[in-house]
């Protein structure tokens, strides 16, 4: 691999890294305030690349990307509001097998509504073509432009949960809600907003990857263990350990796909095994990286709970 196709290969995996960072974040306020592993998540991701699609045609990408995200907040905290909330009660199964069904459903409205097939969901015009070419090796402005939002959610995140009230109500709520409801703080409404706030930051980074990639039924699937994985690498209810791990992977994954060389090649690079033809090699140094680099990120998961079960940054004691 030449210096260009590293450097951008990095960049890739960088990009999706803040993707799978934007998908993450939202589920790991919820799980830090109600404990809850929102199994939908991943659906509304999928659901606001759909909404993105569908109010694209008639508004336009730009009023897109900010309606898609409000409208799936809103379902995410009309959800907390009257399903989740009821079954609080009943205990964690209980939840999980709400957020479960939840999945279920979104999936079925979505291939009611759309099909089962791809949609023709494509980027604006703004964002087609590169926005730099490296010795002949092409960025897309598409990436770039999903970079520059996770960096910018990440900031605003920063900048709501430590500099504003409503961020000094969100911490409370989390560490002593007993307390910040005595002091005349409405939890569950604070419950609800961050609900439907982690479902817009799921939404969001569907607007920006359904274009980016592919928008179809099948990508919440695709995406939603990924997401569990970089929750439970980084630390149950910890953002910034969700921003490391969700880097470390989506660069993983990226740099395993672009290395086009076996087990056997690099052998014989290094000079530990003589020339040898690959047909007749035994079928594991046939083995390229990006044959693997799907289950990279589990291999990954197994690996840190080994050594650290709390995650890289993890502080969550339950």
């Amino acid at each position: 691999m030449s210096l260009a196709a590293f450097l951008i290969s990095l960049l890739n995996g960088l990009s999706y890294g803040l993707l799978l960072f934007m998908l993450s974040a939202g589920l790991t306020l919820i799980f830090s305030m109600m404990g809850v592993l929102n199994f939908a998540h991943a659906s509304f991701y999928m659901l606001g690349a759909y909404l993105a699609y569908a109010l694209s045609g008639p508004l336009g990408f730009w009023p897109a990307l900010l309606l898609a995200p409000l409208l799936t907040g809103a379902l995410g905290a009309a959800f907390e509001r009257y399903c989740l909330r009821r079954v609080h009660r009943y205990g964690q199964v209980s939840e999980l097998l709400a957020t479960f069904g939840l999945s279920y459903l979104l999936l079925e409205c979505v291939q009611l509504i759309w099909g089962r097939q791809a949609v023709p969901y494509g980027l604006p015009s703004l964002l087609q073509g590169p926005l730099f070419t490296l010795f002949g090796v092409q960025f897309p402005r598409s990436r770039a432009f999903i970079m520059l939002v996770a960096v910018l959610m990440l900031l605003a995140l920063w900048a709501l949960l430590t500099r504003t009230r409503w961020g000094l109500v969100i911490q409370a709520a989390l560490t002593h809600p007993e307390m910040a409801q005595a002091l005349g703080h409405n939890v569950p409404r604070v419950f609800m907003f961050v609900f439907g706030g982690g479902a817009a930051l799921a939404a969001l980074a569907g607007v920006m990857g359904g274009n980016t990639y592919i928008t179809e039924p099948a990508m919440a699937h695709a995406l939603g263990p990924i997401i569990f994985v970089v929750v439970v690498v980084g630390g149950m209810g910890s953002l910034g350990g969700a921003f490391v791990a969700s880097l470390l992977i989506g660069c993983m994954q990226t740099l395993a796909v672009a290395l086009d060389v076996s087990v056997l090649d690099g052998l014989h690079t290094l000079g530990l095994m003589a020339d040898t033809p690959a047909h007749t090699a035994h079928p594991l140094l046939r083995v390229t990286p990006a044959q693997i680099a799907p289950v990279l990120p589990y291999a990954l998961l197994v690996l840190v709970l080994a050594l650290r079960p709390r995650g890289l940054m993890g502080q969550r004691e339950d």
